[in-house]
């Protein structure tokens, strides 16, 4: 087969990867790809929100599947627009891709078909969402975009000043464009978070192994929200009772509800989870691979991820052989200097190999350049470093010891993954 896997970050890399165990596959692209993915695809320069030049590349180049992996191409109608042409792809059509796209949209879809979720109300005035947080006067409020704004729209403010910072920066300020023309007001919930993935036809649905991401920039929880500084699969608070809990309320209930607004998803489906002492809570559905989860799980899928892939595009999944291992997965994200804020780029990364690999240890690729044989940062969070291990406590181990063995000036990485 010929592949293009469309994106340039950690998770495409951790896709490509997985991919080139296939014994099917043949070429294998990456659009636009990065320093790191150029080791192991042949790097493309089109950017993932340009359609028609993905839709000509894969009709010029007889590519037999796009795998469409990030939010932006896919809330835009990549998907739509490659299976016109009679192209093979990977990943929701557009008006199923809302149910990532618009937060109004997901959470009006869980409240027709009770699916259980935190409370909330919609707001397309800054005053009177403001007026509405005084009201209550109940602290953390989370505040959302309803749009899609590179998993950072997202605000918990602890007193009045956080939210009226937030609201108006995404309302007045329009930080994130017209995604915060709209906004969530929702209510705080407590207990441990669980991300699962799911491979879904539009009927079955097979999630893949449980992770837990760290959002925050600092140790201990603390300072500013990011993509995800590390991740760890499986999640410890994620017990066969509880899975069997979510599969029952939350993850068939979803598709059953996407097929009846007449909007089937096909694709993998991130479920981004709360347990709280009331049970499990969806706090935001992703319409694609996470980052950094997919990071921790496709290392355990032991199954070829281009049958799994061709499974869910011709609706045979029940039918699909997949297979776990058994061992733990962490990974620890190195980011630049300054990230999730301002940052530099273009600093030399010492300690990888001509691969861009280290010991003992995979390390994907996520914000770096290539630049006459050498590695260069290229973004907020430059590698996701990621070790197997018979315990989470080895996978920890692992993957910090080959952290230590990479350099880069302004390299921060948070110290207290998984534990």
């Amino acid at each position: 087969m010929n592949v293009l896997v469309i994106g340039g970050g950690g998770r495409e890399h951790a896709l490509i990867r997985k991919i080139k165990e296939s014994p099917r596959l043949n070429q294998l692209w990456c659009a636009p790809g990065n320093g790191g993915i150029a080791r192991d695809a042949q790097c493309v320069d089109i950017k993932v929100t340009d359609i028609p030049g993905v839709v000509s590349f894969a009709k010029h180049n007889k590519v037999d599947l796009v795998v469409v992996a990030p939010d932006d191409p896919l809330a835009a109608g990549m998907v739509d627009a490659l299976e016109a042409e009679g192209i093979r792809a990977f990943g929701p059509r557009k008006d199923a891709a809302q149910i990532e796209a618009s937060k109004v949209f997901s959470k009006d879809l869980m409240k027709k078909y009770q699916i259980p979720t935190a409370g909330y109300e919609v707001f397309t005035d800054p005053e009177q969402a403001l007026t509405k947080i005084r009201q209550d006067n109940t602290y953390p409020v989370v505040i959302k975009a309803d749009g899609l704004a590179l998993g950072k729209g997202v605000v918990i403010a602890l007193d009045y000043e956080e939210a009226e910072q937030a609201v108006r920066s995404m309302m007045e300020d329009k930080i994130f464009g017209e995604s915060g023309s709209r906004i969530v007001l929702e209510e705080f919930l407590t207990g441990p978070e669980v991300s699962v993935l799911a491979f879904t036809d539009g009927k079955c649905v097979r999630p893949m192994v449980s992770s837990k991401d760290h959002k925050r920039a600092l140790d201990g929880d603390q300072g500013a929200n990011t993509g995800g500084m590390g991740t760890i699969s499986p999640n410890p608070y994620y017990d066969e009772e509880t899975a069997k809990l979510c599969m029952d309320t939350i993850f068939l209930p979803t598709i059953q509800a996407m097929n009846s607004e007449g909007r089937p998803f096909k694709g993998c489906l991130y479920f981004g989870l709360m347990l709280t002492p009331k049970g499990p809570r969806v706090i935001e559905y992703n319409a694609r691979f996470g980052d950094p989860e997919t990071q921790v799980v496709l290392p355990r899928l032991q199954s070829d991820l281009l049958d799994i892939m061709d499974a869910v595009i011709d609706e045979r999944l029940e039918k699909a052989e997949i297979r776990w291992s058994a061992k733990s997965a962490a990974c620890v994200v190195m980011a630049s200097g300054g990230y999730p804020a301002q940052y530099r780029k273009g600093i030399p990364i010492c300690g990888l190999s001509e691969d861009g690999q280290v010991e003992g240890a995979v390390v994907y690729h996520a914000g770096t350049a290539l630049s006459g044989g050498e590695f260069l940062t290229n973004g907020g969070r430059v590698l996701g470093v990621t070790a197997l291990g018979d315990t989470l406590d080895e996978a920890l181990d692992k993957a910090y010891r080959a952290v230590s063995n990479i350099q880069f000036e302004g390299a921060h990485y948070r110290r207290d993954i998984g534990k």
